[in-house]
């Protein structure tokens, strides 16, 4: 009698941190993250971009006084998904392509770079807040 035993990979690797909506706690986010990425063993340099782009954005334009922002970074069946979530629930994250889009101290411009490095992107509203999420597979990194 032959035996086969089929191995599947199913794991699931989870990173998750509440930073505060600041500067210092993007800045901080990023870091962690690059460092979580390099203990996974995966390339670091887009991935890093688009966190320290999401976390920025969430620390200026998502901004709620006494509330954090949450980092989460998952992988599973070979896809890294990056979440930055953000108790500002009244400014939906959009891509500007002109100077004429922009508001008064607005940009959006970042999130062109995020859209290029990323395979997928969005944003899922919440009760309260938002979550900006991107997704990478290894070949786009």
């Amino acid at each position: 009698m032959s035996q086969q035993i089929t191995r599947t990979d199913t794991s699931v690797s989870h990173f998750t941190v509440l930073l505060s909506a600041s500067r210092k706690g993007a800045k901080l986010g990023r870091l962690m993250a690059a460092e979580r990425l390099v203990t996974w063993g995966l390339p670091v340099e887009n991935a890093e971009l688009i966190i320290a782009e999401l976390t920025a954005n969430a620390a200026l334009h998502g901004r709620v006084p006494g509330r954090n922002v949450r980092l989460t970074l998952k992988v599973a069946g070979g896809t890294l998904r990056i979440e930055v979530r953000d108790a500002c629930t009244d400014r939906l994250p959009a891509v500007r392509r002109r100077p004429e889009e922009e508001g008064p101290g607005e940009s959006g411009h970042g999130l062109l770079l995020v859209e290029e490095l990323a395979d997928r992107w969005g944003v899922t509203p919440g009760l309260v807040g938002k979550t900006v999420w991107a997704e990478l597979t290894p070949k786009s990194q």
